[in-house]
């Protein structure tokens, strides 16, 4: 509660002291801008005269401050019509759930490191690469019925067989 006294009697004066500012820094411009009217005397055509020209630059200085008024006025309906229109906006569309994205190692240091970075980070390229044709080798040939396949190579016929098919791989 102390604090909070103390707090509040120094905003106080302060406050007390913007007012007092304001009020010198008023009086300084206003002696700066309108010069001191001297009316001892004058003859009545002469205050006539000046009470005219007064009243010249009063609706000067009025037209000047309806015209900047009519604009703030303009100004705040259109800054109120604006806050409609993106709070119309906001109702309007929904945001949508934030996704996974699967980023690569690569584009990961990209983004982090900028363009700088030089590493490589393929790790496919460290795999062993297969070929094709030794995983068909591998594979064991269709075998059908052994017993086929015993009369088919049984007699000349079969043996002929079998010395086409070993010679054929290599005579290509």
């Amino acid at each position: 509660l102390c604090s909070q006294s103390l707090m509040l009697a120094k905003a106080k004066e302060e406050w007390d002291q913007e007012i007092v500012d304001k009020q010198a820094e008023k009086e300084r411009y206003l002696s700066e801008r309108v010069a001191p009217l001297h009316t001892s005397g004058l003859s009545l055509s002469q205050l006539q005269d000046l009470c005219r020209e007064l009243h010249e630059k009063v609706e000067i200085v009025d037209e000047e401050r309806y015209d900047i008024e009519a604009k703030c006025n303009h100004n705040t309906r259109e800054i109120k019509d604006l806050k409609i229109k993106v709070l119309d906006l906001r109702g309007k569309f929904k945001r949508p759930p934030l996704r996974r994205v699967r980023v690569s190692a690569d584009a990961m240091l990209r983004a982090l490191l900028g363009s700088k970075h030089k590493v490589s980070m393929d790790l496919r390229a460290n795999l062993k690469s297969v070929k094709k044709e030794d995983t068909e080798k591998e594979r064991p040939v269709e075998v059908g019925d052994w017993r086929k396949n015993v009369e088919a190579m049984s007699g000349m016929e079969g043996r002929k067989k079998m010395f086409d098919a070993a010679k054929s791989p290599t005579g290509q």
